[in-house]
């Protein structure tokens, strides 16, 4: 059970730190506390997880037909959506969430290669269940 638990914690954390940094980057991004922070951060990866696929395959023709750049969009209406639901954590406006979510992305990928040094052990194993979603 701990096994597992490892990598969640460490990509929850990872989130954590990059939505701090850009609420320090972003004059657009505030929280109101520490617990929205980390609610916020958990909130963005069940968002990430649950919701932006459903929201890839609504969008498939559109994202298709802009060469993927859609997907932009689909990451500043996640970190929206996240910020309608926690209460402390505001997001100003569209291009505020546009930015901060490109900016958050590559940060959570660049931290996260430096803490887990790519070794597969802190990656999150899935089940297969073999259905698309």
């Amino acid at each position: 059970m701990t096994h597992n638990l490892w990598p969640f914690l460490l990509h929850w954390g990872i989130t954590a730190v990059s939505l701090w940094v850009a609420s320090h980057l972003f004059s657009g991004i505030r929280f109101a506390s520490a617990g929205a922070l980390v609610v916020s951060a958990l909130l963005l990866g069940l968002a990430n997880a649950l919701v932006k696929p459903l929201l890839i395959l609504l969008t498939l023709p559109l994202t298709f037909l802009t060469f993927g750049l859609f997907l932009l969009v689909i990451n500043a209406l996640v970190l929206l959506l996240v910020s309608a639901l926690v209460r402390g954590f505001t997001v100003t406006g569209f291009w505020t969430a546009f930015f901060a979510s490109i900016f958050i992305t590559v940060f959570s990928f660049i931290i996260g290669a430096f803490v887990a040094g790519g070794s597969a052990e802190y990656t999150i194993q899935m089940p297969h269940s073999g259905m698309w979603l």
